[in-house]
């Protein structure tokens, strides 16, 4: 098995509220559409938005859970100073801020926000890691 993450849902408790933050958050919805769901084109990474509930049913498992999740999804940027206009940003759009940036442990400089469901976005500057033009990034070797 090739190691490789091609796309992300995320369960969503009220799909046209998650859909209208990640569009003020300025991302364009991919005219690819099947009905109740919603995609983005992230990179080389597809972003869905799809009804909690349905999802839960497709995969078998009871929809209920809230608090963190194990995972949170990440946004690199090319400056310290994009960190926060990246959070900024995303109160602007509706998301929280649950953690303001600061210098991190590890080099960087980071905060979180959490989107209308409560999914954790941190928001990075890492020395190692800045984003290409493509808004890829790749591992040192």
């Amino acid at each position: 098995m090739q190691p490789r993450l091609t796309l992300v849902t995320l369960g969503v408790a009220d799909l046209d509220v998650a859909l209208r933050f990640y569009e003020a958050l300025g991302w364009p919805r991919s005219a690819y559409a099947s009905e109740g769901v919603a995609f983005f084109q992230v990179g080389g990474l597809v972003l869905s938005l799809y009804p909690r509930d349905a999802l839960a049913a497709d995969a078998g498992v009871a929809p209920e859970g809230s608090g963190f999740r194990g995972f949170t999804l990440a946004y690199n940027t090319a400056s310290r100073e994009e960190v926060d206009a990246v959070l900024a940003h995303a109160r602007a759009a509706g998301g929280v801020l649950v953690k303001p940036a600061k210098e991190a442990f590890w080099g960087g400089y980071s905060g979180y926000f959490a989107d209308p469901d409560g999914v954790l976005w941190e928001v990075a500057w890492n020395p190692d890691l800045i984003p290409l033009a493509d808004g890829t990034v790749r591992l040192p070797p």
